[in-house]
């Protein structure tokens, strides 16, 4: 018997206003324009506004583009965008989506053969998309009408339609014609962009801002507010000095920037899991790393209790394998607690003089704030009482992946990178950096993880589609992570933002990435 979900723009609507949108005022909001810091932090991507290529940023990115599906605010449960039903095959081989009567910003219609064309986009890697290597198990996607898309897979995949959360449908007509090879970079994503969201694009000014104007034919009712513009910042530090000034009416904040807001009427505090796993990553080309002891060393030498409480605040948990959810750690797993002394003992066991001694080994990060810089500091003077002397370089995000991506890396440029990957809300999520068939240039596996029992559990879990054997599963890749340590996990950290309290019906949540999750931008508003 098949199963058929229906999915609604109004689903969970009552307890989305209660977590995550800011209750609106008695009478009209006055038309408006919001301006915020919506790519304060690592994965945004300025002048380059490619849903293919972005790692993060979706909380910009989805007011003017959408997916068939997205999560709800809670990221708790798939459901419906440009999707309003979908069917799954009794062998959870095949998945037919019936679509909503939605427009192009050009007033086209949108239809099953954009659907196609948009998912055919994101499995070809010459087209630059970091969504390729998840969606491996698609063999097909076929326009059956107008309002019917058919995606058929090779093999059952749990993690299928979290995929499909972050695959942001794309015009046929507007893009047909550029070479898969010439698209990632084209001039289109930031001169004339066009989704089926409730903002339109209207202007890039290079380096300062984007500003998107209303989409008055958008299906869900004209938004209230006349525009949206995302502003560009040097640094986080400029965004909320722009914020407190009254500006811009939201941006990102870290965990030691929350006293300036957190008893201050003027503002609202929004705090959430931000289901990132951070990690020192293991550059498995670099000889260094492969004596599991050395791994096991460098757990052993960072003290993450007192980063986590010191740097911070304690809101973080520390991570002992990519997971942090109950449902997903077995019990008993090695907690590598604080002992350098038994960190110096295994590389001395190890033979790390003759390994590498003290010679310099370069720690790449792709995360730029303050915040990160103190943390990168500290494992830095951890490591070195030890014996291991790592040299911190932070880069933006377009130069991280020049790097770690190369097909033909300079292993001597990332011999470590501290990084993150999210571990949710599907923890299927964390494949594409750990699994060896993900190693680029197939899939971002960036510390070249070559672990044939850590791809074999991964694998196991991705094809389980029984929920509970599912869980298992996932602890089974727990327990690999825990004893080979192809990363060394250290923390989830909470994820925080801040609001204007002028903003009325405002939905954010601390998503990974950013979301893409149900935020209901045409409700936004700025109350008088």
């Amino acid at each position: 018997m098949r199963r058929l979900f229906r999915l609604s723009s109004t689903i969970a609507l009552a307890a989305m206003m209660a977590t995550t949108a800011i209750p609106a005022v008695t009478g009209p909001a006055q038309a408006a324009t919001l301006s915020g810091g919506f790519d304060v932090g690592p994965g945004g991507f300025q002048g380059n506004f490619n849903p293919l290529a972005a790692t993060g940023g979706f909380t910009w990115l989805s007011v003017y583009f959408e997916p068939l599906v997205t999560y709800d605010e809670k990221l708790e449960k798939v459901v419906g965008q440009l999707a309003s039903s979908y069917e799954v095959s009794p062998d959870q081989m095949t998945y037919t989506f019936k679509l909503a009567d939605a427009k192009w910003h050009d007033g086209k219609p949108f239809t099953a053969k954009d659907a196609k064309f948009t998912i055919e986009l994101a499995k070809n890697a010459k087209t630059g998309s970091v969504l390729a290597a998840r969606l491996n198990a698609v063999s097909s996607a076929e326009a059956k009408d107008d309002k019917t898309l058919v995606i058929k897979l090779s093999a059952p995949s749990a993690s299928l339609m979290d995929t499909l959360t972050k695959v942001m449908m794309l015009p046929e007509h507007a893009l047909s014609q550029i070479p898969a090879d010439q698209l990632a970079k084209n001039s289109w994503w930031s001169t004339a962009p066009i989704g089926t969201g409730p903002f339109k694009f209207s202007k890039y000014v290079t380096d300062q801002y984007v500003e998107l104007a209303a989409n008055t034919d958008y299906r869900g009712g004209k938004p209230s507010l006349e525009k949206i513009i995302n502003r560009y910042f040097a640094n986080p530090a400029a965004a909320i000095a722009a914020l407190r000034a009254g500006e811009i009416q939201f941006t990102y904040v870290d965990s030691n920037d929350l006293t300036a807001f957190s008893n201050n009427k003027d503002f609202r505090v929004i705090e959430g899991n931000s289901f990132v796993v951070n990690y020192l990553g293991f550059n498995h080309d670099a000889p260094i790393w492969k004596d599991v002891r050395v791994r096991q060393a460098v757990m052993y030498a960072i003290n993450r209790d007192a980063i986590i409480q010191s740097l911070y605040g304690g809101a973080a948990k520390p991570a002992n394998c990519a997971y942090i959810a109950d449902q997903v750690v077995p019990k008993g797993i090695e907690a590598y607690a604080y002992d350098p002394e038994k960190a110096k003992q295994l590389l001395k066991e190890a033979g790390w003089d003759q390994i590498n001694g003290d010679k310099p080994i370069t720690l790449l990060t792709y995360y730029t704030t303050p915040l990160a810089a103190n943390v990168m500091a500290a494992v830095q003077a951890m490591l070195a009482q030890v014996g291991i002397n790592v040299t911190p370089r932070a880069v933006d995000t377009p130069t991280y992946n020049s790097i770690v991506l190369n097909p033909t890396p300079d292993v001597a440029q990332f011999q470590m990178v501290y990084a993150g990957l999210q571990n949710g809300p599907d923890p299927g999520s964390i494949n594409v950096g750990l699994n060896e068939k993900q190693i680029p240039p197939a899939g971002p596996n960036v510390a070249r993880v070559r672990m044939p029992v850590l791809t074999a559990a991964l694998d196991a879990a991705l094809g389980e589609t029984d929920a509970a054997t599912r869980e298992a599963r996932y602890q089974e890749v727990c327990k690999v992570m825990n004893k080979e340590l192809p990363w060394g996990p250290l923390w989830v950290a909470k994820r925080y933002g801040v609001a204007s309290s002028k903003l009325k019906d405002f939905i954010w949540t601390p998503a990974p990435g950013g979301g893409p999750y149900q935020a209901h931008p045409e409700k936004w508003a700025i109350a008088e």
